[in-house]
């Protein structure tokens, strides 16, 4: 099983000294990947859906992405994950090739739908569309990524007459981890995404959502080329090795493990000991 870190762009890693010591911590402990997520705006007072204090501190994962990437050699680089309807797909997709070539093809594009509609409303962006949004804009972002002469039309978002370089190193494109246990979030990752990203689950919310993927799959007009729809999940509470082999035992590829609110330096970095020497090789 692969073992990776998140969420490493906000709180105590929200200081470029410590983003850059627990990158390097992680790729030094085995860590597989180190993950940043995405929250554009925090909505002030706050009020539900959001579970973010407006004052927490949290980077852009592309920029603090490249900023770990300029540090370190084999660690892969997650975005866990971008709320795609809030961007452009165009100017992403241009972000995203620079980092996947800045980081010699380390990038895993982690993307999701989104849930807190004060974001969107302060971004402009509509709430009820968010669905048709984010798949409209991958296979916009595809389009460019791949395409001899880009172009695509769609309801909401359209392009052609343009390139844009340099391409991603990973061919056909960087791998595409979709975020979300809705039942839409579960066909789009079944259809298109090359992996699918829980957040939070415990062993019993993991089987279940594995089962109902799998079925996902099995109906889904997938292409092969996407082979095997990789699991990443961010489990609930402490994991253990027996924890963690329970997780693959049930069909987990990655375990992306969080620090505990409230972390300090020291905690984030005892926690990648840990990680490197209880979960690295052993699952």
């Amino acid at each position: 099983m692969k073992i990776g870190l998140c969420s490493a762009g906000g709180g105590a890693c929200a200081q470029p000294r410590v983003l850059l010591k627990v990158a390097e911590h992680a790729e030094a402990a085995g860590l597989e990947s180190l993950w940043v997520s995405e929250h554009l705006v925090a909505a002030d007072p706050r009020s539900p859906p959001s579970q973010l204090d407006p004052t927490f501190p949290m980077f852009d994962p592309v920029v603090a992405l490249a900023y770990a990437a300029a540090r370190t050699t084999t660690l892969r680089l997650g975005t866990g994950v971008i709320v795609l309807p809030l961007r452009n797909p165009l100017i992403l997709a241009k972000e995203l090739a620079s980092l996947d070539v800045l980081s010699g093809g380390r990038l895993l594009v982690g993307v999701g739908v989104g849930y807190v509609h004060q974001e969107f409303r302060a971004l402009g962006v509509p709430f009820e569309d968010r669905g048709q949004r984010t798949d409209e804009y991958l296979a916009a972002m595809r389009a460019i990524w791949t395409q001899d002469t880009p172009a695509f039309d769609g309801r909401l978002f359209s392009f052609g007459g343009v390139q844009a370089h340099p391409r991603p190193v990973q061919q056909p494109h960087p791998p595409i981890v979709i975020g979300g246990w809705s039942a839409p979030a579960l066909r789009r990752a079944a259809r298109i995404g090359n992996g699918w990203y829980g957040w939070g689950l415990d062993h019993d919310e993991t089987a279940a959502v594995i089962g109902s993927l799998r079925e996902a799959v099995r109906s889904a007009e997938r292409d092969p080329a996407l082979g095997e729809l990789e699991i990443t999940i961010t489990p609930s509470g402490h994991v253990d090795l027996r924890a963690a082999q329970r997780y693959a035992t049930i069909g987990v590829h990655r375990l992306n493990v969080q620090a505990p609110g409230g972390a300090s330096e020291g905690d984030v970095l005892r926690l990648i000991d840990d990680l490197g020497t209880e979960l690295v090789g052993h699952t």
